[in-house]
């Protein structure tokens, strides 16, 4: 099914478009509620790569800058099948309308040529410091960015935030990463060795992270937030209350684990499923938008 630019792969329609049962949805928002909405556009498109999918979409504030910026990261289970950052159109607009720069990635997912270990984390690396040589003609702080993520999206978001923990042996390895003032992960899949009771299921996160090597034994040592604890960033971690796609207790578990090694990170459940959490309107997105402020003004989330 392809709904505005959105393609569902047909095995996880009733996991994704649904989030549940038949009672659920009746009061859970599905995609079509958030993708049938008139999509916004962005005010330009920027190539960081020759690869068709190296590209990011730039938001920009009307009026005077400086202005704060959000990277924005979508989900899909790490599968252009299943989604394009164009997901992400309606929550950057309503951003934009905020006052922040956003700058909204895509980036090669596992179903495609390039795409999974390492490609992947290369892109959405790329893809962040590229940000830094279009600030300066937008009037873009980037001593204030958040890195913002939805479901596979929030493990990409915490990883990117984490690139100055890299190990030098680490193809993932970057000797000076945009370092950004705060994460926001909302639905996110943070650990890839234990998270597999998602939709997503285990096979897709076995791929991200890569096979194993004499040099790299450890596939989850340069890939999984969880095994890059503590941070160093204020997190705040979304999980809608009802969201079967990625269950809150997912989340609970890694802001347990990122508390106990020392990171400033709290956790959030208001109302709602999956979808919810990037559609403007919702307590979910009213939720990540105070964390998104809080986080740049460089205050508690």
């Amino acid at each position: 099914m392809r709904c505005a630019g959105l393609e569902i792969g047909a095995a996880l329609v009733a996991a994704l478009f649904v989030g549940g049962g038949a009672s659920a949805a009746a009061r859970l928002m599905t995609w079509p509620d958030l993708l049938f909405r008139p999509k916004p556009l962005p005010t330009r498109t920027v190539s960081y790569g020759d690869d068709p999918n190296q590209v990011a979409d730039l938001w920009l504030p009307l009026g005077k800058g400086p202005f704060p910026a959000v990277v924005m990261i979508h989900g899909g289970c790490w599968q252009a099948s299943i989604a394009n950052h164009t997901i992400m159109n309606y929550a950057a607009e309503d951003l934009r309308k905020r006052g922040v720069a956003v700058w909204n990635i895509e980036y090669r997912a596992t179903d495609q040529p390039g795409g999974g270990y390492p490609g992947t984390f290369r892109d959405v690396g790329a893809a962040m410091d590229r940000l830094a040589l279009e600030a300066p003609h937008d009037d873009i702080s980037m001593k204030r960015v958040v890195v913002v993520g939805h479901s596979a999206g929030g493990q990409l978001a915490l990883w990117a935030a984490a690139r100055y923990k890299l190990p030098a042996w680490s193809p993932l390895h970057w000797a000076a990463p945009q370092p950004v003032v705060g994460v926001v992960d909302i639905a996110g899949i943070p650990n890839l060795k234990t998270d597999t009771q998602t939709a997503c299921g285990p096979e897709v996160l076995k791929k991200l992270a890569g096979p194993a090597s004499k040099a790299r034994r450890d596939v989850y040592a340069d890939t999984s937030p969880s095994a890059l604890l503590p941070l160093g960033v204020p997190q705040v971690v979304i999980h809608g209350t009802e969201d079967t796609t990625v269950p809150p207790v997912i989340g609970q578990a890694y802001v347990q684990a990122a508390s106990a090694a020392g990171d400033k990170v709290v956790f959030h459940s208001p109302p709602g499923g999956h979808v919810e959490g990037i559609t403007p309107g919702t307590p979910a997105w009213d939720d990540a938008v105070v964390s998104i402020k809080s986080l740049l003004r460089g205050a508690p989330a």
